[in-house]
């Protein structure tokens, strides 16, 4: 009897509406570019880490150097990696690369495959540098293909928004492909994940607080009740004392506007941005860090702040790894 676990998907949704109301080896074999995949593109959700423009970008680093992971061989047992995805190289080797990397140390009898969300990345990357990386659908054709027979998929989202719930669904309908197949969390759906992720930014950008300092965190916002998430991290910070820490998003709430108006309401004299995403990516790099009157850099600057960006993406830490590490862990002891 083939099974479909979907016990983690259903405490998944339970534990949002409890907590917060509601991205070495290269390889891209000819034979894994279909035509389907190379010209489709999708509609991304308000919760969509990154946008693409028209404009090639060939800024971005080497793509060769990132592990596209889409190798055939492999196995019974797969953990699936789906990501929005990036079209900049170096932060998708360096984030979403670095997630695959630790996920493939911690779980040395799975092979570790990638699936983006986004087409229109994927097409953007492929019709740039000549590499094609696996939407869900290929990944997961692919393994059907590999005649896999246990299939972990674990997303690099932040939260259980509409991404997430699209790719429940497109698994779905590859259910008796497999069988098993569970599910693991994503970033911040527990009390005690969002416990873990403030202490990993706290310290991530602990020699900035100096008292002077506002440290500003740009997430994407979302249209999903999982929009909370934000709000809720807001409050864990300000409730354990780092009333310097602030969170905002580009198409949600908080909004920049609500940041700059609690920054005023302090004394600070600098004003440092993080991105509050997995990648490093487009509005990491325009909307936060961006020469555009409307960034949030230009928007403090013009408020009179001295501004420092830091250009990173959550996937990059270390303890944030670990916690993508842990919802794997806890999908595939799930597994009977």
């Amino acid at each position: 009897m083939k099974k479909f676990n979907f016990i983690l998907c259903l405490a998944i949704t339970g534990s949002l509406l409890t907590a917060c109301g509601d991205n070495s080896e290269n390889s891209t074999p000819e034979s894994s570019v279909t035509e389907t995949q190379a010209t489709t593109t999708t509609e991304k959700s308000l919760e969509s880490p990154e946008e693409v423009d028209d404009e090639e970008n060939y800024e971005t680093g080497d793509a060769s150097l990132d592990n596209i992971r889409n190798q055939d061989g492999i196995g019974d047992n797969e953990l699936l990696v789906v990501s929005f995805g990036t079209s900049f190289n170096d932060s998708r080797r360096l984030t979403i690369g670095a997630i695959e990397n630790a996920l493939e140390s911690a779980f040395p009898d799975f092979s570790v495959r990638r699936g983006f969300t986004a087409n229109i990345i994927i097409d953007h990357v492929q019709r740039r540098d000549g590499i094609l990386i696996d939407d869900v659908k290929n990944a997961l054709d692919r393994a059907v293909e590999n005649e896999v027979r246990t299939l972990v998929v674990q997303p690099t989202h932040l939260m259980n928004g509409f991404e997430y719930n699209d790719i429940v669904d497109e698994v779905a309908q590859y259910s008796d492909a497999f069988e098993k197949v569970v599910f693991g969390e994503p970033l911040l759906t527990s009390d005690d994940d969002f416990r873990r992720v403030e202490q990993a930014i706290v310290d991530w950008t602990s020699d900035y607080d100096d008292g002077k300092t506002a440290i500003c965190f740009m997430g994407h916002g979302t249209e999903a009740e999982s929009n909370g998430i934000y709000r809720k991290m807001q409050d864990l910070l300000t409730a354990d004392g780092y009333e310097n820490y602030f969170i905002g998003t580009v198409e949600a709430e908080p909004s920049l506007e609500d940041v700059v108006k609690s920054v005023k309401n302090g004394s600070y004299e600098r004003v440092v941005l993080e991105p509050l995403m997995v990648v490093c990516g487009d509005h990491a790099n325009n909307d936060m860090a961006g020469d555009d009157p409307d960034s949030w850099k230009s928007v403090f600057e013009a408020e009179g702040y001295e501004v420092e960006c830091i250009m990173r993406g959550l996937g990059e830490n270390a303890d944030i790894q670990q916690i993508y590490i842990d919802h794997a862990h806890t999908a595939i002891n799930s597994i009977n």
